[in-house]
């Protein structure tokens, strides 16, 4: 019973972010396309801010997702979360009026106006949705969650595409789109969650009190999160402040299309969280290695459509091109990235050393702004920002699974050392070479690492086989 919920829990997680993915490429492909270079831009700022619209929370959702991992959604205090989800939603009014109220006052670019009036608006709309996909998520109701999520991508999607087809041409439009679909899907979670959010609100004050609690607890998981944003943030700020808003675009275009996989990865790392609650820690070693194999096998050997992926690119959007060819040093991070949001970050959480994943995170980001800071002000040098970003992330990863193997006592040295030589092959033939090369070299030394693998490999491919047998008989 446990094992098909699971499975049906990652089958509806994987649909709703890879719907998500699909949604991420189509827009990659035709907006850029569509849209002038200024208007994708600007529409570029508005996502890379609402991107940082979950940490105005403080750690509040944060905490009730660490306190109340693994427990039944039936058992829950409907009335301490009702307080909770409310005084969350007035706090994050109030917030908002104040940044509008800032932009307004204190903004002088019309355009940079509306992308910081409608970042506070999405504050109001996503952070009290935040609340409760957490606490779906937590409570293992995974199926609720990705569908609520699932149904905003689509309508996202849908907005966006019609009003390209009839003619809408300013980022304004796309911005009113992706904030439709935030009110429309805050509002069905909210009925979703009806016991929750639809009672009067008993004992504030008490809440207050509660809330401190909650912050307390999440506020590390919280800043950890915001240096793990930080890490791609402080550099795609430099490149807006020091250079302009248009290549801010064209780089932020090959950033997009580089993380396209991590959001189909996060659909894993829900399921995960919630799944290790509910087993003993002795079976965490069994569980991360077996992961670990599923994880890296496929990632590594995505990597091979780089090349195809930038010369269909370059020839769809030829005014990109020129920034494209970043993709071959941002194209790793997905690599570093994946195994650190679906594993590492989730181990640790279960493990509550949340506090290990913060500090873990800001050194990264202190390095970040050093580097950035002498790349981009005082080199002056674009390409030298952007390499520094998949090193310093693997560094970060090499990092966080070590602490982690000595805390669940396993040994992965040697599969570490494997994948950042593969990274660096890719690295050096999609840089140096720019041609096909790129692909055959790094294709043969994947199937090396197959070889070097083999075993794991025919496991999974056994396991697949077998559950594709049991699913056609049964």
């Amino acid at each position: 019973m446990k094992n098909s919920k699971t499975i049906k829990n990652l089958s509806y997680s994987v649909l709703a972010n890879g719907t998500n993915t699909l949604v991420s490429m189509i827009l990659v492909l035709f907006v850029p396309k569509i849209l002038g270079v200024t208007e994708y831009s600007y529409w570029q700022l508005y996502l890379f801010y609402s991107s940082y619209v979950g940490f105005f929370h403080l750690g509040w959702a944060d905490g009730v997702y660490l306190k109340f991992g693994g427990k039944k959604y039936e058992s829950l205090d409907k009335t301490y979360f009702n307080t909770q989800f409310w005084l969350l939603t007035f706090c994050e009014i109030i917030l908002a009026i104040i940044i509008g109220g800032w932009a307004y006052m204190f903004v002088p670019n019309t355009d940079k106006q509306v992308v910081f009036s409608a970042f506070a608006l999405c504050c109001i709309l996503q952070i009290p949705r935040t609340f409760l996909q957490y606490l779906l998520q937590t409570t293992n109701r995974i199926v609720d969650y990705a569908k609520n999520y699932l149904l905003e991508k689509i309508i996202y999607a849908v907005l966006v595409i019609v009003l390209l087809m009839i003619g809408m041409r300013e980022f304004k439009v796309l911005v009113g789109a992706d904030l439709i679909a935030r009110t429309v899907t805050l509002i069905l979670l909210s009925l979703e969650c009806k016991d929750i959010v639809f009672r009067p609100i008993k004992n504030a004050l008490k809440g207050f009190k509660e809330a401190w609690d909650n912050i307390t607890v999440g506020i590390k998981l919280m800043f950890a999160n915001i240096a793990s944003n930080l890490l791609l943030g402080v550099v795609r700020w430099a490149i807006q402040n020091h250079w302009s808003v248009e290549i801010f675009g064209r780089v932020s275009l090959s950033i997009t299309a580089s993380n396209l996989l991590m959001t189909f990865i996060g659909a894993v790392s829900i399921v995960l969280y919630p799944m290790l609650k509910n087993i003993s820690e002795e079976k965490y070693s069994e569980v991360y290695i077996k992961m670990r194999n599923m994880l890296m096998i496929p990632v590594l050997g995505l990597l091979v459509v780089y090349y195809p992926a930038k010369v269909i690119l370059s020839w769809w959007l030829p005014q990109y091109a020129e920034s494209l060819r970043y993709m071959a040093l941002l194209f790793p991070m997905c690599v570093f990235e994946s195994k650190m949001t679906m594993l590492i970050n989730t181990y640790l959480k279960a493990l509550r050393k949340e506090k290990v994943i913060m500090q873990i995170n800001w050194i990264a980001v202190i390095v970040t702004i050093v580097t950035t800071a002498i790349s981009v002000y005082i080199v002056d040098n674009l390409t030298l920002a952007i390499v520094s970003l998949p090193i310093l992330m693997g560094i970060r990863s090499c990092i966080g699974e070590i602490i982690l193997a000595k805390e669940i006592s396993i040994s992965i040295k040697k599969d570490m050392i494997v994948e950042w030589i593969l990274t660096f092959i890719f690295i050096c033939t999609g840089w140096f070479l720019q041609s096909w090369m790129t692909t055959v070299i790094y294709a043969f030394a994947y199937i090396v690492y197959l070889i070097w693998k083999k075993k794991d490999v025919l496991m999974y491919l056994e396991i697949i086989k077998h559950e594709l047998l049991k699913r056609r008989n049964g």
